[in-house]
């Protein structure tokens, strides 16, 4: 109790310098953010770009104890972060490279804590500071390098299940080929779009579900075939439907119902997983 009115005692003395580093990120940053959330409304890729905040609030949280029982100590050496944070913030702005920059917030923030809070408290907010790399879209090079192995990939095993059923089908890259019509595999097929989502959830799933270290990094890893296997399932699926039904059941709505039962899908698959996990790995 006394290290906490102690601890109490120290923010609010210190309450008004918070204030003023709060108004400085904010004044620095305010752009940069909102092209941010801009990107998460316009980029279906990103759109969960809005949970991980609030899943960040949910882990600070959850460390509440911890957070009252860690001593406040001050580090000099967080500057030096701060600075590696501006530098980051001014080489991505000279570059145009949003990616820096908004990663940039992070290691600022991080740096802020370190130097006004110190270490021990760090510590317990690392984690939440780390998940927050999950709200920043990545570089459009490192999505396309991994998208368009992912379309090839989704798209050679579908045909291959389509032709055990008998179907008529050729493939060409990530071009799929029926009698009667041509579909293409897109990044929102390649899985993708689901591996981001669900690679962030189930960072969040693990940490939440699980004991050991071991099993949250089995329930992180088990994002990859989930999305992949989903994917593929809703290829082939398409382009069953597409038989029969034509081009309307590759897009429109029934293209996007589909995106969602696959992410539905997902969600129930990494459920089981946790589930298992979490026997197994005791």
């Amino acid at each position: 109790m006394g290290e906490e009115r102690v601890n109490y005692g120290y923010l609010r003395e210190a309450r008004w310098h918070f204030a003023v580093l709060a108004l400085l990120t904010a004044a620095l940053y305010w752009r940069i953010v909102d092209s941010m959330i801009a990107q998460w409304l316009g980029d279906p890729n990103y759109s969960h770009g809005f949970l991980i905040p609030l899943i960040t609030l949910y882990f600070l949280y959850e460390r509440r104890t911890a957070l009252r029982a860690a001593r406040i100590d001050p580090a000099d050496s967080g500057l030096a972060v701060v600075l590696f944070g501006l530098f980051m913030l001014i080489a991505g702005y000279t570059a145009t490279e949003f990616f820096t920059m908004r990663a940039s917030l992070i290691v600022f923030i991080s740096g802020v804590v370190i130097f006004t809070l110190g270490w021990a408290v760090t510590r317990v907010v690392a984690l939440p500071l780390l998940y927050l790399f999950f709200m920043v879209p990545l570089p459009y090079i490192i999505y396309d390098a991994v998208a368009f192995p992912l379309k090839l990939f989704v798209a050679k095993y579908s045909v291959m299940a389509m032709k055990l059923m008998g179907l008529p089908v050729l493939r060409e890259g990530n071009i799929i080929i029926f009698p009667e019509i041509t579909l293409e595999v897109a990044d929102a097929c390649s899985g993708i779009r689901s591996l981001i989502s669900l690679l962030a959830l189930s960072v969040a799933f693990g940490f939440l579900t699980q004991k050991r270290v071991v099993g949250i990094i089995l329930v992180a890893l088990s994002a990859v075939p989930i999305a992949i296997i989903t994917n593929g399932v809703r290829v082939i699926a398409t382009g069953f439907l597409s038989q029969y039904y034509g081009a309307v059941a590759a897009e429109g709505f029934f293209h996007e119902f589909a995106g969602l039962t696959v992410f539905a899908a997902g969600l129930l698959l990494l459920g089981g997983v946790i589930v298992v996990v979490k026997r197994a790995v005791k």
